[in-house]
């Protein structure tokens, strides 16, 4: 594993350690502090199933709050992760609702055979909510789950998600709530953006939606790198290119007729933004339908490559691994 040293810029501080774990938010953009902690004891006020349990990282998932608010629904397992999902499926099985936090790459490495067994097989009721999804973590390949979505989507019964911001993570919560069934949530932390609350946006699970309409290029975008394709936006505009952003938070199942209808508009090259391995996500998913549906537009896709990835401060990785702001709307224009 190497480590990605910040060369210090003009008028910027050298980055330390301490941005290996930075916010994913801009400096001076709006957020709102662990939406998800938040959500989910609004919706347990009205759900007495709904129980919170974790594998020792219950401050680390914003679950901390529920336990706070209801200490006898919240189950603090240890280190074990297979015991986590194995008492979750459990607990379904008794008629209760939980949701199971920890880490992307612990649930989707460690303890995949048990929640393949024992809560997909058995279809049971557990919401999976995990943190750290793809390179939002700067500590290298043991906390960067850069192929969640790809292990998750291949595994029947799942329903696989992956939000924006806060707006989007408050309205999903009870919206998974209502669906019967396993699901998986990746999750964004501590101070969460808040960018789609400026287009309207309301959350419907297994639907896809045009935040924003472009005559020139078709972003097709999940988790984080919607709020990248909508921060992108002026810098096209300035170089006169005119961008629609399709935000796909649903990524199983997936939107089929949106997607289709979007991209087979004649003339926009189509552009998948994706904070996933380039294998087994949003980008191929989306090609495989256009490709099955006999629509073929000029295609690119933005994601992460397919190697073990640097260690180091996430701004540094995000420029180098072609997901920051500034290096969606550098590739775009090159393509054009």
């Amino acid at each position: 594993m190497k480590t990605v040293r910040s060369a210090p810029q003009p008028g910027k501080p050298r980055l330390t350690t301490s941005a290996m774990i930075a916010s994913i938010a801009a400096e001076g953009q709006k957020t709102k502090p662990a939406p998800f902690g938040h959500a989910l004891v609004e919706l347990a006020r009205s759900r007495p199933d709904v129980v919170g349990m974790t594998a020792d990282l219950g401050k680390y998932t914003d679950l901390h709050i529920f336990a706070k608010e209801f200490p006898d629904r919240y189950y603090q397992m240890g280190m074990a992760e297979q015991l986590l999902f194995g008492a979750a499926s459990g607990l379904a099985a008794e008629g209760f609702m939980p949701f199971a936090t920890t880490y992307a790459v612990f649930a989707s490495r460690r303890a995949y055979d048990f929640i393949h067994q024992t809560i997909a097989e058995e279809d049971r009721n557990v919401k999976i909510v995990c943190a750290l999804p793809g390179l939002t973590s700067g500590y290298g390949p043991s906390h960067q789950a850069a192929e969640d979505l790809a292990l998750f989507r291949a595994m029947p019964n799942m329903t696989v998600i992956d939000p924006c911001d806060a707006h989007e993570i408050e309205q999903l919560v009870p919206a998974i709530a209502a669906h019967q069934g396993p699901v998986y949530m990746r999750l964004l932390r501590g101070q969460v953006p808040v960018v789609l609350d400026e287009y309207d946006y309301k959350f419907e699970l297994g639907k896809a939606k045009l935040v924003r309409d472009g005559k020139d290029v078709l972003i097709i975008s999940s988790g984080i790198m919607t709020m990248r394709a909508l921060e992108a936006l002026q810098t096209l505009k300035n170089d006169r290119v005119d961008a629609a952003v399709l935000h796909v938070p649903t990524i199983k199942p997936l939107d089929a007729e949106t997607i289709l209808r979007e991209a087979g508009k004649s003339g926009r090259l189509v552009v998948v933004a994706e904070n996933h391995t380039t294998i087994g996500g949003l980008g191929e998913a989306v090609a495989a339908l256009l490709l099955r549906s006999g629509i073929h537009p000029p295609f690119r896709q933005i994601a992460l490559p397919d190697e073990f990835l640097d260690a180091g401060a996430l701004p540094t990785l995000h420029d180098r691994y072609g997901i920051s702001t500034a290096e969606v709307a550098r590739q775009i224009k090159q393509w054009l």
